[in-house]
């Protein structure tokens, strides 16, 4: 073949001349590449070594056939994987959406429960059963104390605060320090709580009665005949007088509205109101204090 003039060659006689030419050069470069350390020897292909030994067309197409059914498998294989994919995304959104609606459900679920139980309201306060300064005459056998024939035989354990030391509120800028009433020259301090022991110093506010100014009833009580007899003279009061309650701040003017005399277990004069009001209580009358004097007055104005 090598002698034969190229023109004379068949087609497939130059085919192999072409594989045998590339095989050469392939040879030829795994060589250097050996030499060099770059890759391991690797086994030569089988070609055939003589023209005889050449696969014809129909050959070619021959082994055309397996890597054909090759590739029919790595498009089946592809597709199985995208399926699984796609399978997964499915799944994925389908729990996600799954906990949404669960995570709703919950939440409707706890609405309702709150919703059935019934209100909570807070739990009130133990009203006192009686009107603050109660006492015993000065003049009576044994002198002043606290009286405690006021109160009914099965409340008085109730009322141990007013023969003790009660709870006193951490002072604060809006709460009561002093009280005048310039119809019955009254000028006195005003201390929070209105025990034994506090009326003592003064003009005692009921703990948990509104600040001046506020909203609320402010409950104050002095005595009327023992330290200082403060509330001597309220009986002496008339509608429009002035009661002015002052604090670190501010000065509150109130206007008296209303002067009664009640028992001392009438408690109702002490609740709250929706109006900003103070009412005064002291024993009554003067040396017997059976009773209890209760002057209401209304919020006027304010003054720095």
């Amino acid at each position: 073949m090598a002698k034969k003039d190229p023109r004379d060659l068949s087609v497939e006689e130059l085919r192999w001349l072409l594989v045998e030419k590339r095989r050469a050069a392939r040879q030829e470069r795994l060589e250097q590449f050996r030499q060099s350390g770059r890759v391991i020897l690797v086994a030569p292909d089988e070609q055939p070594e003589t023209i005889e030994n050449w696969h014809t067309g129909e050959d070619a197409q021959a082994s055309a056939v397996p890597y054909a059914r090759r590739r029919r498998s790595r498009r089946v294989l592809d597709g199985f994987l995208l399926v699984v994919e796609v399978a997964a995304v499915i799944g994925f959104l389908f729990i996600l959406f799954n906990g949404l609606t669960l995570m709703r459900e919950l939440n409707r679920n706890v609405v309702v429960a709150l919703e059935q139980q019934p209100t909570m309201t807070s739990t009130p306060l133990i009203m006192a059963v009686v009107l603050p300064s109660g006492h015993t005459p000065p003049n009576s056998p044994g002198g002043s104390r606290f009286n405690d024939a006021e109160i009914p035989e099965h409340l008085r354990p109730l009322v141990q605060s007013y023969v003790v030391d009660v709870p006193i509120p951490t002072p604060g800028p809006e709460q009561a320090i002093r009280l005048q009433i310039p119809g019955i020259s009254v000028d006195a301090p005003v201390v929070q709580g209105d025990g034994w022991e506090q009326l003592k110093k003064g003009i005692g506010q009921h703990a948990g009665t509104a600040d001046p100014g506020q909203k609320g009833n402010v409950v104050l009580s002095a005595h009327n005949d023992i330290f200082g007899e403060i509330f001597r003279n309220l009986d002496q009061l008339k509608p429009g007088d002035p009661v002015v309650l002052y604090t670190n701040q501010r000065a509150y003017t109130y206007v008296v509205e209303q002067t009664q005399i009640v028992a001392p277990t009438n408690v109702e004069v002490m609740a709250s109101t929706g109006q900003p009001v103070v009412t005064l209580v002291s024993c009554y009358p003067y040396l017997v204090d059976t009773q209890r004097i209760v002057v209401t007055a209304r919020l006027q104005s304010s003054s720095n």
